[in-house]
C-alpha cells in the first residue's frame, strides 16, 4: 500500500473523528437560554384568584359611591382596613382635611398596610379607592351631577392589593410589599368649573396622594419603586406604557411588562407608548421621589381613552371582566416573586 496514501487516509480519520466529537459537543451543549434556566433559580409564583378580587368590587360598591364626607366613604374605609388586619398586616390610617378646587374641605382616609415596618427591600402597591362625585363623562346629561358607583375606577385597584396582600401571607415572597389605599383622587375639577389653567386643574387631582408623599408613613425606609394600579376591571383594557411612567421609571417599566409577559398576558400589556395621564403615580414621583409606574388602560381610538365606563354612572361590578383582574393580579404577582 502506498505509505503516502495511508497517512493521508489515518489523517482524514482523525479529521473525521475530531469533527464528529465537536458535534456531538455541540448538539449536547444546553443553548444560552437553557443554560440561564439551570442556573437561575426558577421562582413558584401562587396563581392570583380574580373571583375573590371580583367579590371585593361588589363588597366595596355594596357601601355605595365612596364620596368624601359620605358614610359610605367611612363604612369602606373601614372595611379595607379591617380586611388588611385580618390578613395580619400592620395598618396605618392616615386622617387629614385637604382642600378642593372650589375650597371645599375634605375628609381624607389614606390606608397603609405593611407586614414588616423594618425593611429595607420594599416595594409599594398603590391605588385610589373613592368615588367620583359628579358623573360628568356620562352620555346622558341629567346623570352629569349623579356620584359614579366606581367599581372599576376606584374598587377594582384595591381589590387587586387585597388579593395579592392574601397571596403573600401564604407563600412569602423575597421582599416586603406595602399597600397604599389613596383617597381623594377623584374630587378633581369637574368639566363644568374648568378655569382653562391646565397647570390649576390639574393641580386639584389626587389630593390625598398629594398628602400622602408629603407625609410616608416610614420615611425612613420608603420603597425602592411602586406601582399604581387605576381602573384595572375594564373589558377590553389594553395597559399601554405611560408617559409620565416612563420619564421617571422607565426601568421599573421594563420590569413591570417583562413580568406580564413571563405570566402570559403581553397581549394586556403592549410594550408600546401609551398616552401621559394625571394619575396617583405624579405625587409619588414628584414630591415623594418614588420611582413609580401607572396601570391604568389606554383605550386607542375610542371616544374616551379610559374606557366607555370611565366618570359614569354605567362604573359598575356589571361591567368589570374577570379576565382583566386576573392579567393585573397574576403580573404583580410574577412582578413580586421575582423580585429580590
Amino acid at each position: 500500500m502506498n505509505k503516502n496514501r495511508k497517512k493521508r487516509t489515518i489523517i482524514i480519520l482523525i479529521i473525521a473523528t475530531v469533527v464528529i466529537a465537536a458535534a456531538v459537543v455541540l448538539l449536547t451543549r444546553p443553548s444560552d437560554d437553557e443554560a440561564e434556566e439551570e442556573t437561575t433559580p426558577q421562582v413558584n409564583v401562587p396563581a392570583f384568584n380574580a373571583g375573590n378580587a371580583y367579590r371585593s368590587i361588589v363588597e366595596q360598591c355594596d357601601f355605595g359611591p365612596r364620596v368624601p364626607g359620605t358614610p359610605a366613604q367611612l363604612k369602606c374605609a373601614d372595611y379595607i382596613a379591617s380586611a388588611f388586619r385580618k390578613l395580619g398586616y400592620h395598618v396605618i390610617e392616615q386622617h387629614t382635611t385637604v382642600t378642593a378646587y372650589d375650597g371645599t374641605p375634605l375628609r381624607c382616609i389614606n390606608i397603609f398596610a405593611t407586614s414588616d415596618t423594618v425593611s429595607t427591600s420594599r416595594i409599594m402597591l398603590t391605588a385610589h379607592w373613592d368615588s367620583r362625585p359628579w358623573a360628568d363623562h356620562d352620555p346622558v346629561e341629567a346623570n352629569h351631577k349623579r356620584p359614579v358607583m366606581a367599581a372599576n375606577d376606584g374598587a377594582s385597584g384595591v381589590a387587586v392589593m387585597l388579593e395579592v396582600a392574601r397571596v403573600l401571607r401564604q407563600q412569602k415572597p423575597g421582599v416586603t410589599v406595602d399597600f397604599a389605599c389613596l383617597d381623594v383622587e377623584d374630587y378633581g375639577m369637574p368639566e363644568w368649573d374648568k378655569t382653562g389653567d391646565e397647570e390649576k386643574d390639574e393641580a386639584s387631582w389626587c389630593l390625598g396622594t398629594q398628602y400622602f408623599a408629603a407625609h410616608l408613613p416610614l420615611p425612613s425606609t420608603p420603597p425602592l419603586y411602586a406601582v399604581n394600579l387605576d381602573m384595572v376591571g375594564g373589558r377590553g383594557a389594553r395597559f399601554y406604557q405611560e408617559g409620565f411612567s416612563k420619564r421617571y421609571a422607565p426601568g421599573i417599566v421594563a420590569k413591570v411588562w417583562d413580568a406580564a409577559a413571563r405570566a402570559g398576558y403581553a397581549s394586556t400589556f403592549p410594550p408600546e407608548d401609551g398616552g401621559y395621564v394625571t394619575d396617583d403615580h405624579l405625587p409619588l414621583n414628584e414630591i415623594a421621589a418614588i420611582p413609580t409606574v401607572d396601570i391604568i388602560p389606554c383605550y386607542k381610538g375610542a371616544e374616551s381613552s379610559f374606557g366607555p365606563t370611565w366618570h359614569t354612572t354605567q362604573d359598575t361590578p356589571a361591567n368589570i371582566d374577570t379576565t382583566t383582574l386576573k392579567a393585573v393580579g397574576q403580573t404583580m404577582l410574577q412582578l413580586i416573586y421575582n423580585e429580590q
